[in-house]
């Protein structure tokens, strides 16, 4: 239980970091825009897979997103992603960052999404 909370932790921290090197101008622009995705699709609160469905619903948790994180890792220059290390572990030991604005932006987006795929959906029927 207790390396299960070091994942969790190390996870929590690999993100915050990835945010931190996502508005990094020694980035490349293709890293922060993946980055910014990662990031982007842990914290919202729809998922690709639904988490309602058994066992394939934890998999985008489980594999994407940890498979996400390691591909941007590879992309962001090592000393870049060590300074954003160490200043998530200090917002971390500070206490949780949030970013209410991040996350109404997040929300937003995935509204429009929706509406975007109805009205898609509504002019294939109408076709």
């Amino acid at each position: 239980m207790q390396s299960l909370k070091q994942f969790a932790h190390k996870l929590k921290t690999e993100t915050y970091a990835l945010y931190l090197a996502s508005k990094d101008p020694r980035v490349p622009w293709y890293a922060r825009v993946l980055a910014a995705g990662v990031v982007a699709y842990l914290f919202s609160p729809i998922d690709l897979i639904p988490d309602a469905i058994p066992i394939l619903g934890y998999l985008d948790d489980l594999i994407l997103v940890p498979l996400g994180i390691w591909i941007v890792l590879k992309m962001i220059p090592p000393q870049v992603i060590a300074e954003c290390r160490e200043q998530a572990e200090a917002a971390n030991q500070q206490g949780t960052p949030e970013n209410w604005v991040a996350a109404t932006i997040i929300v937003l987006l995935w509204i429009l999404l929706g509406m975007l795929v109805f009205h898609w959906i509504g002019s294939l029927l109408n076709s």
